[in-house]
């Protein structure tokens, strides 16, 4: 293929709104997809530049000398700088980066190219273009860069502009050697205050130290360290900045800052100094807040500025206030502006697709480019003599374009669209849309394209639409399997003719006409599994005759099997995309990245079979290196283009695809091509991005060895034409007649319907009283229905029209019958049990029912599934908090409650300890054992050796009260004491105090434990008390059941918070809803009440138990009588006879019975009575306990205030011994990073000190060629007589007048006389300057000329003035050359020494700062703090100067106070009397006490002494002496052994002298050999001396000022030093003597006692 022709780009479309600048002062420049895109503004014309690499990435130009610079897109990429005009490759530069580049900037003064890369390393660089050389570069400087700018007016200057802030970043020159030096800007906060830096507060070493400790820096307290450590700190411990969005240099070499929270500022890069112009929080400009400063750019009076909205602001600057000179309202909103270089023109951009330009000097707006933005879904060229090309993006924008790439118009569809092709027969596209239309766009208006007619196919988008290149079809594919055949005539209306089903989701689809056999052929790729939309390996080919089809298809309108023949296809592997050929298939495999060529079998017009018949590939070479790719086939059918994610586009030939030509067109990191497709006679291409939004047209240009293909593609093409003329002519007549659609916008989602069902029917009915009104209600139709969907409705509507007869009188009879039905249920119902029939039993429609018990069934295991799963969550939830917050609880949380008061106790919650915490007590403990140990072993020393032994002993018994009386908390006072615990005054070391931490937290441990015993036994008391109550209030419900009373009594319980279990059981009674019983715990049920009725049938009718009941109640224990339920029965005769008739006997029996009853009712009388009393004794013994328990209660409360009090109190202890720690640990952070910081600084100064050296080398080095430059400069001005001696004199005066004369040099201006430009003039450096000395000599050349020639005078003489003359011009140059550099490496060095003399400094102060953060520490860990308990009538007073106040006092006369403190000191006499026999008394005891322990320990060391005698051990050599009788053979033994070490070491001795010897000689002729060079070297001495000499006489006379200068300094350094050193070393001496002063106080303090008892 590559001997056919060669790809090259005719034009390219699309623009962002970004990276584009003037490369000229009427050209501006853009990047555009891989491409560089030129437009000339005044004639609109554009040219395209296409990348030498792999795509374009950052981009800058500079108009002022017509350079510009892109970098391309891969790995190590190169950054290429062109020429404008020639669009030459000036340089290549390569190795700055890695990965990519954020940013580029040229300078206007020199050869200057800044990049910043992208990660890893966030480098910028500086380069020199001209010859590709970096000269400088900062590593990691260059994170959130997203813009570097040169200094206009100094090219030594750029600003970096990242999300954070700015960096103004100078590059300093010495000779050839680079630097870069940062200037950070601190930029105000969001508020518009200023932020000042974060800086330690430190106190002097005399000053008092705050309560809390020393105050730290927030680096120190976070613990961080380093660079990154310092800008988090920074980041989190200061106000949020201003974000800058826009920069722009003044002519001042100023700065002006347009930020996004809508201020303006203005930076001074040599100050650092940053002013607000602007404050939108304070400023009441409606106007100037709308503008919010997005883009700045520099105008001759002021800034030229635009903002959020679509208005461009010209503002000018008087003092304070800012004016708005100008305005420009625009169409679009827009992201930038600029002016060109000769500030004629403005050109401000848009972010959708627009460029206007404006003038300064009117408010007039052209619109210079207009292309719309937004990423290209796809483009195809229309089959018209006029091959217009068309494209939609996937905002749904139709483009129109002509053969030069202008866009001719646009339609706004208002839809996201998705698939685009052209109609061969009619100048009309097809447009698919995600929502599933099919738009058809009427293109005859190219202006104004307009649609005309949409059909609804898909609830899906339609993917696919191609054309059979006759236009006889239309065909469309999407990913419900559904490929519709629509006719493509617009005669026809685009009418669907019907459609076909294929296996799976489409992923390809294309189009072939066989002209032979008038059929047309269709490939559809399918992926064969639904939810598998990436590649597919099942081929069908679907085969078509092009006559009407409008009687083949079924009453679906699915296109029969009788005219519709299917082939179907399997590959090996899985394919991405194919398209039909004659006979062959041409594929793409992803997975083997291959192309691949199938042929098709021959009997494929065939019957339609179901068989899949299995493809081999024919043809299999290597495809894009990036895939997924997509394949295209030209109309002649003869070359076969492919593009992929790599942004490549490979055209083959189809007969042998091996050989294929290649371009770039599309970025690959921005997912390569999107689309492919060839013009009518296959010698263009159109291609469209995946993310770039460009469009790109490509010319297949002939090289002329084979340029017979081309010229059959032409022909093909003529032939179409010819084919299609008629047809087209005729069905475009149409297409231009028919009206466009409706105005309103297209749908955009398909929303269906919500039914509403009615109350009728969502009652509940029987099971067979439903009709089909409930399938009805399952699915309701979609909102908008698609062409398949309304056609089935309306065969469904004219079906029912039909036959509605037939179904009223079906419905009438179903009717009946289910009446029927339901009068034989009911009657069912009322027969016997063994009669009855089942439910199911009347159900006619059983596999109905069972579809519904199904669908039910379904329902509810859906909903029980979610339920046990949101019960499972529950439970887990549960279980967790139980497990954390109960059953890891040692001691759950109880509270007891008195009976007859809401007073209530908790207890304290304890978590079981975990063996960590039991190994550190154990080991603090362990600890304090032995210091214990250590210093009572040393006491006993002391003992031993001092006489005061007692009064030390006293003293030691005295310190232990007084620690006692400080312990700070009143644990002692509840005998939990700890005799590990440290004193608070020894507490000294960070470990002591993590410790007493440890053991405080053990004491308040075992506080807790003891309450929570007490409260355990007073719990059980509780407990004990209610079971009594229970008990005694059962006996009184008895007596008053017996009394037939009714009282309320007293019935304590416990409370959920006494007994908190509770709440981890849920009762029955608790459940309000009715519980549900699965059948099985239904049937359990039932099995378990029909077992109870057996067992109690089973049981019987007992005699016994009857007989037991009517006489004992059925207990056989004899019940006490209730005496108040006793009566006694009148006489019979009472009730029969009157008293009258009575006789003698019934009256005695009468009388008898009246003094029973009597006797009867005196006795109830007395036992209720009794009872009564029982009643009271009971209640008053229950409350009489009670109100014990309640005591009780209240002493438990009070000691649960004491421990409260207690707990509190060594909380508070270990809450300041964490706090020191915890301030020990920052200073120690703060002391770590001040080392860091000048280890830090002290390697930069060596650093600085190498460069310094070595730029004094070569400065001084460059000044000595430069005094001889000058001196031979002069040397030319002294010969030049010399070189006319025989030259008379009057003429050589005037030969040396015109040797002095020079030429008038206009200078250089960046501008003509009548320039606009703001930047007067560029402040140029050194070898940036212009080439002054080429000008100079062609200046010379007017001198030069014969007319000049004083008369008389030789031509020769003259042509040799004229040499000696530019000789010493050029040499003038060449001295003002070397100045200039010599004057910049001195100004370099000269900077270098303040860095150096900085850094001194610095490292001065960071050593000032370590050592007073060292006494700041000593003194923090000698001020202990101390917790002291105070009396409840004493006041914690502040130290402080009070004034006294006399209003409210009293005169007493003096004789009264002094009588009252006569008797204040007589009884005070008398206590101290009474303390002093205490004391001595005391003294008494403890001086027996320690004779006593001093005698225990003498025991004590005399049975160590016998001990240790007994256990001796003796030495080998001790042992053989004891045993060995012979002494004289063993002397004699080791004298013979001691001999002969004697000659070994004699022979050692006398080997090592001889090779001494040796050493000596040798040294000896090294010695000769230094003694000649040394001679050569004094016989060199005295020239050498001599260069020396001259050398210094030279320096001296050069620079004589400056040496002496530096040896003041220097001595005056030392000076300084010395005064230093002495000032260091008094207040050394000083702390020392206090230091000392305070051990000698301390020891005083802690051990007084010797003294003490010596004086009294």
């Amino acid at each position: 293929m590559d001997d056919t022709g060669s790809l090259e780009i005719r034009w390219i479309q699309g623009f962002t709104g970004k990276s584009i600048t003037f490369v000229d002062n009427k050209t501006a420049c853009y990047p555009c997809g891989s491409c560089i895109s030129f437009l000339n503004l005044e004639t609109k014309a554009q040219s395209v530049l296409q990348s030498p690499g792999r795509g374009v990435g950052a981009f800058t130009a500079n108009a002022n000398n017509g350079i510009f610079a892109f970098s391309e897109q891969k790995l190590c990429p190169s950054i290429f700088v062109y020429v404008f005009k020639e669009l030459h490759l000036k340089n290549e530069l390569k190795g700055g980066a890695q990965l990519d580049y954020t940013s580029l900037t040229l300078s206007d003064g020199g050869p200057y190219l800044g990049c910043c890369s992208s990660l890893p390393e966030y480098t910028i660089t500086v380069w020199n273009w001209e010859n590709a050389e970096q000269i400088c570069s900062k590593p990691n400087a260059g994170q959130g860069v997203v813009s570097l700018l040169f200094n206009p007016l100094n090219c030594l200057q750029l600003c970096a502009q990242s999300t954070a802030g700015l960096t103004v970043w100078n590059i300093e020159k010495s000779g050839s050697f680079h630097d870069l030096r940062p200037s950070v800007i601190n930029l105000p906060a969001t508020d518009g205050s200023f932020v000042e830096g974060l800086t330690a507060t430190f106190h002097a070493a005399n000053e008092k130290i705050p309560y809390f400790g020393p105050e730290m820096p927030p680096s120190a307290i976070t613990g961080l360290h380093g660079d990154k450590a310092e800008s988090i700190v920074t980041k989190l411990c200061t106000k949020a900045r201003l974000t800058p969005t826009a920069i722009c240099w003044t002519a001042k070499s100023g700065l002006y800052v347009g930020c996004a929270e809508g201020f303006l500022l203005l930076v001074d890069p040599e100050s650092l100094s940053v002013s607000i112009l602007f404050n939108p929080t304070t400023d009441t400009s409606p106007e100037l807040r709308r503008i919010g400063f997005q883009g700045l750019t520099l105008n001759k009076t002021g800034l030229t500025a635009i903002g959020k909205e679509c208005v461009v602001h010209c503002l000018q600057f008087k003092e304070t206030q800012i004016n708005i000179t100008q305005t420009w309202q625009l169409g679009d909103p827009v992201t930038t502006v600029m002016h060109s270089p000769d500030y004629e023109t403005l050109l401000v951009p848009s972010n959708t697709g627009q460029i206007y330009k404006l003038n300064p000097t009117s408010d007039e707006v052209v619109k210079i480019l207009d292309v719309l933005s937004g990423n290209f879904v796809a483009a195809a060229v229309s089959h018209t003599d006029r091959n217009i090309c068309v494209s939609v993006r996937e905002s749904g924008n139709l483009q129109l374009w002509s053969t030069d790439g202008l866009c001719l118009g646009s339609l706004s569809l208002q839809t996201e669209v998705t698939s685009l092709a052209c109609c061969p027969v009619a100048q009309y596209a097809a447009v698919g849309t995600s929502s599933g239309y099919v738009l058809f766009i009427d293109l005859n208006r190219e202006l104004q394209p307009r649609l005309v007619h949409q059909v609804h196919l898909y609830h899906c988008p339609v993917n696919h639409l191609v054309f059979d290149k006759e236009g006889h079809y239309l065909f469309t594919g999407g990913s419900d399997s559904h490929i519709y055949v629509l006719d493509a005539k617009p005669s026809q209306r685009f009418s669907v003719m019907g459609y076909t089903v294929v296996s799976g989701p489409i992923l390809s689809l294309s189009a072939q006409n066989i002209r032979t056999s008038k059929q047309v052929k269709v490939l559809a790729l399918c992926s064969g599994e639904e939810g598998r939309h990436q590649n597919g390996n099942l081929l069908t080919v679907l085969t078509l005759p092009t006559g009407d089809l409008s009687d083949c298809v079924d009453k679906h309108d699915c296109l029969s099997t009788s005219i519709l023949k299917v082939s179907r296809y399997e590959v090996p592997h899985p394919l991405v995309s194919c398209v039909l050929g004659i006979s062959e298939v041409f594929a793409y495999c992803h997975k083997r990245k291959t192309h691949q060529r199938f042929q098709l079998p021959q009997d494929t017009d065939g019957p339609s079979s179901k068989e899949v018949v299995q493809l081999k590939p024919e043809q299999e070479v290597k495809g894009h290196p990036l895939g997924p790719a997509s394949v295209a086939l030209s109309p002649h059918n003869l070359w076969l283009a492919s593009v992929g994610r790599d942004g490549l586009l490979l055209i083959r030939e189809t007969a042998s695809m091996e050989k294929y030509i290649e371009l770039h067109c599309h970025s690959s990191r921005l997912d390569g091509v999107r689309s492919v497709s060839f013009s009518a006679d296959s010698q263009s291409l159109l291609t469209a991005g995946y993310k770039d939004a460009s469009l790109l047209c490509i010319n297949l240009r002939d090289k002329g060895l084979n340029a017979g293909k081309l010229n059959e593609a032409t022909q093909y093409s003529k032939s179409m034409d010819h084919l299609l003329k008629d047809i087209f002519s005729k069905e475009n007549d149409v297409l231009i007649d028919m009206p466009e659609w409706g105005q309103e916008s297209i749908p955009c989602s398909d929303k269906p319907q919500e039914s509403e069902i009615s109350a009728e029917e969502a009652e509940t009915v029987e099971v067979t009283e439903q009709d089909e009104s409930y399938n009805s209600l399952l699915s309701a139709p979609p909102s908008h229905l698609t062409w398949l969907e309304s056609r089935r409705e309306a065969a469904l509507k004219e079906e029912n029209e039909q036959y509605s007869e037939a179904k009223k009188s079906m419905r009438k009879t179903i009717k009946e019958l289910r009446d029927t039905i339901q009068d034989m249920i009911r009657e069912n119902e009322t027969l016997p049990d063994i009669e009855r029939l089942e439910l199911h039993e009347f159900n006619l429609d059983i596999e109905e029912q069972k579809r519904l018990e199904a669908m039910v069934q379904q329902e509810v295991i859906k909903v029980r599934s979610e339920v046990e799963w949101e019960m499972l969550a529950k439970c887990y939830l549960r279980d967790v908090l139980k497990k954390e917050c109960w059953d890891s609880m040692k001691v759950k949380g109880k509270a007891i409650r008195a009976f007859h008061s809401e007073h209530e106790v908790k207890n304290y919650p304890l978590r079981e300890r975990t063996e960590e915490e039991e190994e550190d007590l154990r080991r603090v403990q362990d600890i304090r054992k032995f210091e214990k140990a250590a210093c009572t072993q040393r006491s006993l020393e002391k003992c031993s050796k001092t006489p005061g032994a007692k009064e030390e002993e006293q003293g030691e018994e005295g310190r232990g009260a007084e620690s006692a009386a400080v312990s700070g908390s009143f644990s002692a006072e509840l005998g939990y004491s700890d005799p590990h615990i440290y004193d608070q005054f020894s507490l000294q070391t960070t470990e002591q105090r993590i410790n007493q931490m440890i053991l405080l937290q053990d004491l308040i441990y075992r506080i807790k434990t003891g309450f929570n015993a007490d409260f355990e036994t007073v719990h059980r008391q509780k407990v004990q008390e209610l079971s009594r109550a229970r008990e005694r209030n059962r006996q009184i419900r008895e007596i008053m059941l017996e009394l037939d009373m009714n009282e309320t009594l007293l019935e304590p319980t416990l409370t959920v918070s006494e007994c908190p279990e509770r709440l981890l059981t849920v009762e029955d009674s608790e459940i309000k809803a009715e519980k549900y019983l699965t059948p099985e715990q239904r049937e359990e049920e039932e099995r378990k009440k029909l077992e109870e009725q057996k067992r109690l049938a089973a049981k019987g009718d007992s005699l016994r138990e009857r007989a037991l009941d009517d006489m004992m109640d059925g207990a056989l224990e004899v019940k006490k009588e209730n005496i108040l339920k006793v009566e006694i029965p009148p006489p019979e005769f009472v009730l029969t006879k009157p008293s009258i008739h009575w006789t003698e006997e019934e009256r005695r029996v009468h009388k008898e019975y009246e003094n029973k009853a009597k006797d009867l009712s005196e006795e109830k009388e007395k036992y209720r009575k009794s009872m009564g009393t029982e009643i009271k004794k009971l209640q008053a013994v229950t409350k009489d306990a009670t109100e014990r328990f309640d005591g009780t209660v209240k002493q438990l409360f009070e000691k649960k205030i004491k421990c409260e009090m207690t707990v509190y109190q060594e909380e508070l202890k270990i809450t300041y011994l964490a706090y020191s720690v915890l301030i020990e640990e920052e200073m120690r952070n703060r002391e770590l990073e001040l080392k860091l910081k000048l280890e830090k600084t002290v390697a930069f100064k060596d650093e600085i000190g190498e460069q310094l050296k070595k730029h004094e080398e070569e400065v001084e080095l460059f000044h000595e060629n430069y005094s001889t430059i000058v001196v031979d400069d002069k040397s030319l001005d002294k010969d030049f007589r010399k070189e006319f001696f025989n030259v008379p004199g009057h003429v050589v005066d005037k030969l040396y007048k015109l040797f002095k004369r020079r030429p008038r040099v206009q200078k250089m201006r960046t501008q003509t006389a009548n320039n606009t430009n703001p930047f007067k003039e560029q402040r140029l450096c050194g070898s940036l300057a212009p080439d002054a000395l080429g000008k100079m000599l062609k200046a010379m050349e007017e001198l030069d000329a014969p007319e000049n020639m004083p008369e008389g005078l030789n031509r020769s003489i003259w042509e040799k003035f004229c040499l000696v003359r530019r000789m010493k011009v050029e040499s003038e140059q060449k001295v003002k050359l070397n100045a200039l550099t010599l004057a910049e490496m001195q100004a370099f060095l000269q900077k270098r020494r303040d860095e150096d003399k900085a850094a001194h400094q610095e490292i001065k102060n960071l050593s000032d700062e370590l050592e007073r953060l060292h006494r700041q520490k000593n003194r923090f860990l000698m001020d202990t703090m101390v917790q002291v308990l105070l009396k409840p009538d004493q006041v914690e007073v502040a130290v402080a100067d009070m004034t006294a106040d006399y209003t409210d006092s009293v005169l007493y006369p003096k004789s009264v106070v002094e009588d009252l403190n006569r008797t204040i000191r007589t009884l005070g006499g008398q206590k101290i009397a009474s303390m002093v026999e205490c004391k001595d008394f005391r003294k008494g005891i403890i001086q027996l006490q320690w004779e006593h322990r001093w005698l225990t320990m003498q025991i004590e060391d005399l049975n160590n002494k016998k001990r240790d005698i007994q256990k001796l051990k003796l030495t080998k050599e001790q042992q053989d002496y004891l045993d060995n009788a012979d002494q004289d053979s063993r002397v004699s033994k080791q004298v013979s052994s001691l001999e002969k070490t004697v000659a070994f070491q004699e022979k050692t001795h006398l080997q090592s002298v001889q090779h001494r010897k040796k050493m000596i000689d040798q040294l000896k002729r090294q010695a000769a050999l230094k003694v000649k060079k040394s001679g050569v070297v004094e016989q060199r001495l005295p020239d050498m001396q001599v260069a020396v000499a001259e050398r210094r006489l030279v320096y001296e006379e050069i620079a004589p000022e400056e040496s002496q200068a530096a040896s003041t300094e220097e001595r005056y350094q030392e000076v300084v030093q010395r005064s230093r050193l002495k000032d260091l070393v008094k207040a050394q001496e000083e702390d020392l003597t206090l230091l000392w002063a305070e051990v000698d106080c301390l020891r005083r303090k802690n051990f007084p006692s010797l003294d003490q008892l010596k004086h009294t």
